[in-house]
């Protein structure tokens, strides 16, 4: 199984979204996984974020380290996903994480869905 390993990460998380991506994996035993982050059809504005933890990559994936979290993307999702900033929120309005992605020409109130 061969997967390409960039240098330079195509998404960044912040020091939050890395430290509750961490957490996440501690509470759920998943230590060692990565992070899957890409993109799906559907949502309100047409394609939505999607992040889970997967023990290894496929083949063709894309893997890079970033603020000590392992990230995996899927060749289909990078032109969509490259620049996205991950960061996590926890006020007394809202939590989750939040993505700012500077290629989306829109987005929806949900902020998981862009187009």
């Amino acid at each position: 199984m061969e997967t390409t390993q960039t240098q330079k990460p195509i998404v960044t998380l912040t020091d939050a979204a890395a430290a509750k991506v961490q957490a996440m994996m501690l509470k759920e035993g998943k230590q060692g996984y990565c992070l899957r982050f890409g993109v799906v059809t559907g949502g309100c504005a047409g394609l939505s974020y999607e992040m889970k933890f997967q023990k290894a990559p496929y083949e063709n994936d894309i893997t890079f380290v970033h603020n000590g979290v392992t990230v995996i993307v899927n060749q289909e999702s990078v032109e969509f996903v490259k620049g996205v900033e991950i960061d996590y929120v926890d006020t007394l309005r809202e939590s989750g994480f939040k993505y700012k992605n500077p290629q989306a020409k829109s987005s929806c109130g949900c902020g998981t869905s862009f187009s």
